[in-house]
């Protein structure tokens, strides 16, 4: 079995990043905006999955 990703649907988004990046250590490989601004999806990775987060979107945690 292979890890794909996981969404976490999140309140506010500055405080999660927060939380990923400097408490969990996860880096940020992608960002998309709606375009009615209605959500913004952001894409973190271990560190050492960061390439393969961004060649093959996986292994991912979303945060919506």
């Amino acid at each position: 079995m292979r890890y794909l990703h996981t969404m976490v649907r999140v309140k506010d988004l500055q405080q999660s990043l927060e939380f990923y990046t400097k408490g969990l250590g996860l880096v940020e490989v992608s960002r998309k905006e709606s375009d009615a601004g209605r959500f913004t999806l952001v894409f973190l990775a271990a560190p050492e999955d960061a390439t393969a987060g961004v060649q093959n979107r996986a292994p991912l945690v979303e945060l919506t």
